[in-house]
């Protein structure tokens, strides 16, 4: 079998059959330390591996993909949320609305698919960045990432990575993100094990800048909508 069968067997329907790897709910959440690889970014090695072989592929193209993002602590995230969120109330956002706001994009720290090691952010580095990069906008309609996404959309599956959050407008819970991918050999066995916790205990000592109004009711909501709202093949 050649690199690409074997990827994708790795990420055919067949292996969700499989018992999900038990994970340490601390690893789930981003709390706690793991072994990562890659220069200018954090993956597990495997991912980092498979990451280097696409950028390797995409450089002959003429493109130059650069991550923006990569492994987040919870710490990283919870740093993340707590200055939308404050932002978000100094222009007069209820809490309600404030949080609806954060997650268009951003993630409940604890909940984020960065915590794991297998998502990168990632744009053509070859490219003066200009104000945000994170923008779908910039990635259609003759935009400075236009030429990565179609590259990305017809050859990053044979690497491993899918994007998480696909332009459907069936899908719930976050916005399209043109940039986010996800390593699926290895995101698929910590997702299913994701939804195995118990979310409101694992989430239990959040202490995020409105936190009481993340109670039970929200994060179950969350999770069906947020959560499970990725790319089919991911799942």
């Amino acid at each position: 079998m050649n690199r690409i069968s074997i990827l994708l067997l790795m990420v055919s329907p067949m292996c969700c059959a499989q018992p999900s790897p038990q994970f340490e709910t601390e690893q789930l959440i981003g709390k706690k330390e793991i072994s990562l690889a890659g220069e200018g970014y954090q993956l597990l090695p495997q991912a980092a591996a498979a990451f280097e072989q696409m950028k390797a592929a995409a450089k002959k193209k003429g493109l130059e993909i650069k991550v923006v993002s990569s492994f987040r602590s919870y710490q990283r995230q919870r740093a993340i949320w707590n200055r939308k969120y404050k932002a978000n109330a100094k222009a007069g956002l209820s809490p309600q609305k404030n949080i609806q706001k954060i997650i268009e994009y951003s993630t409940i720290p604890g909940t984020s698919r960065h915590h794991w090691g297998t998502e990168i952010d990632i744009i053509d580095g070859a490219i003066p960045p200009k104000g945000d990069v994170l923008i779908s906008r910039k990635f259609h309609n003759s935009g400075p990432y236009e030429p990565l996404r179609k590259w990305l959309e017809a050859h990053a599956q044979d690497y491993g990575f899918f994007c998480a959050y696909p332009d459907d407008s069936e899908r719930p819970g976050f916005s399209y993100e043109p940039w986010h991918y996800s390593y699926a050999p290895l995101s698929k066995p910590l997702y299913n094990a994701y939804l195995e916790l118990d979310l409101r205990e694992a989430l239990s000592d959040l202490d995020l800048d409105g936190s009481k109004h993340l109670d039970q009711a929200f994060l179950m909501s969350y999770r069906e909508s947020h959560i499970k709202g990725i790319n089919p093949v991911l799942k």
